[in-house]
């Protein structure tokens, strides 16, 4: 009979190895690590990730994380609430943070349309975002989704949604290389984007419609 882990130690490593990036081995290594590491160490990660589910939530106005009843951004009277940057995931507004070059706010998506994996826009975060574009206060919407073809499709989608409100659309451009991702991007690369933003104009299908 094979050799098992201690039941316990085993269900370390599933749990580990479910966790994005970290494959069989490097679960294991890092069980391994948690099991002969000082007990106030391991202790002090466990009260962490308990903490974090029982506190951390998602803001009710753009989808960033928050313990408060609204995100730090969102309730900073020094943004500018006019200009809105629409992102897929809340690892990108840190990503556009460190470029300190954009003061507006945020609006987290929480992914991109994609039809091969199942993800259409009944999925994303789009009914607080359509509270916001229709309150009377967004003068520009930026559509920062990731330069890759979900991305893409998306800030499509959302122009052509958007347009009919005459909100100014905008999309980052120059120093995003196409299928990159704005978790990965330097701050230089991210602050050229954003200051070389084009506006987005979307054309109406001219085609005849079928009887």
């Amino acid at each position: 009979m094979a050799y098992q882990y201690p039941a316990p130690l085993q269900k370390l490593i599933s749990e580990l190895s479910r966790l994005p990036g970290l494959g069989p081995k490097a679960a294991q290594r890092l069980a391994f690590y948690l099991l002969t590491a000082p007990e106030d160490q391991a202790a002090d990660l466990a009260e962490a990730l308990s903490a974090v589910r029982r506190s951390v939530h998602s803001c009710p106005v753009c989808g960033n994380f928050t313990d408060a009843e609204r995100c730090s951004i969102c309730s900073d009277p020094g943004r500018d609430s006019s200009l809105l940057c629409i992102v897929e995931n809340v690892a990108d507004i840190i990503s556009m943070e460190r470029t300190r070059s954009f003061n507006g706010v945020y609006h987290v998506l929480g992914g991109a349309i994609s039809p091969l994996d199942g993800v259409g826009p009944e999925r994303l975060n789009l009914k607080t975002l359509g509270q916001r574009l229709k309150s009377g206060r967004i003068r520009e919407v930026i559509m920062a989704t990731n330069p890759t073809v979900e991305g893409e499709a998306t800030a499509l989608y959302l122009a052509k949604k958007i347009q009919p409100l005459g909100i100014r659309i905008s999309r980052i451009a120059h120093g995003m290389p196409v299928g990159g991702n704005l978790a990965y991007a330097d701050e230089a690369t991210l602050a050229l984007a954003i200051s070389g933003r084009q506006e987005i104009t979307v054309q109406e299908d001219s085609r005849p419609e079928k009887n």
